[in-house]
């Protein structure tokens, strides 16, 4: 199927981006393409105007500025794949870009768009939790910041507004975060996790002081498992512990079932993959 008919106009700024967003109510951003494109051609997606924001240069750094990692929104899974930044401070992110899609959609698809388009079944929501990122959106009000456990507010849903734009991934530069990783149980033929988890933890002496578990694919929307984090904090890493805090996995969740996988499955390869998570950073 071809997509509706629609108007392009290419934005040489951030500023300028807003402002057409403002101003073409029933309009859409292009940055890689590669959620927006195949939802046009399914017309699912209908916007009148896309505003290509590929060619702003500025959203496609990756720099440590210390307390934090800064990862451009345009920055693609393959960058964030590669860049030994991401994989020396925050692993379990180049982990998750470098199992997205093939590698046609990770030399084109973004990191922002990814975000910005939250698709329950995406690789980034997982790892962005379990690393505790702040999400930068701009919009006519000015910047504003997100926490990533604030940012995923329903299926399809976030908390980025009407006319704002997500410029940018920060991820603290912490013991947890160099010490993360994400692992998923894939769908064979899109690659789509049925189960994502991401973990950061930190430990001492063999005793876990901190940790953060994020899932993509098990719910409706990406979340942090309290129950697990709760589990195995100021516990010895042994597999004992880490068996016991891995059967907490989406406990108390709404769990996702479809014609692939059930909710009782997926809730068991939950477990599952979060046990090899915590086993793999103990």
């Amino acid at each position: 199927m071809y997509a509706a008919e629609f108007d392009y106009v290419r934005a040489s700024s951030i500023e300028e981006a807003i402002s057409l967003k403002r101003a073409n109510e029933d309009s859409s951003l292009l940055a890689g393409g590669h959620s927006l494109i195949p939802a046009m051609k399914l017309r699912l997606s209908t916007p009148q105007k896309l505003i290509d924001i590929s060619g702003l240069d500025q959203l496609k750094n990756i720099s440590n500025n210390g307390s934090y990692i800064s990862i451009g929104a345009l920055c693609t899974h393959k960058q964030c794949a590669e860049s030994d930044i991401i994989q020396s401070n925050c692993p379990a992110l180049s982990d998750a870009a470098s199992v997205i899609g093939d590698p046609h959609v990770r030399n084109k698809g973004t990191l922002g768009g990814a975000l910005a388009h939250s698709d329950p079944q995406a690789d980034y929501p997982g790892a962005v939790l379990a690393l505790n990122a702040t999400i930068i959106v701009e919009g006519s009000g000015g910047e504003r910041t997100i926490e990533a456990v604030d940012y995923f507010t329903g299926l399809w849903e976030t908390a980025l507004g009407e006319n704002e734009i997500l410029t940018e991934v920060r991820i603290p530069t912490d013991r947890e975060n160099a010490n993360s990783c994400y692992l998923k149980f894939p769908q064979p033929a899109s690659r789509y996790p049925y189960v994502g988890c991401g973990v950061s933890l930190s430990s001492s002496s063999g005793t876990c002081l901190d940790i953060r578990v994020g899932f993509s694919g098990v719910g409706e929307w990406a979340f942090r498992d309290s129950g697990i984090e709760s589990a195995l904090k100021g516990q010895p890493l042994n597999e004992s512990t880490i068996a016991s805090a891995a059967g907490k996995a989406a406990e108390g969740k709404a769990v996702l079932s479809d014609h692939f996988v059930s909710e009782e499955y997926r809730r068991a390869m939950a477990q599952v993959y979060a046990k090899r998570a915590l086993t793999q950073l103990s």
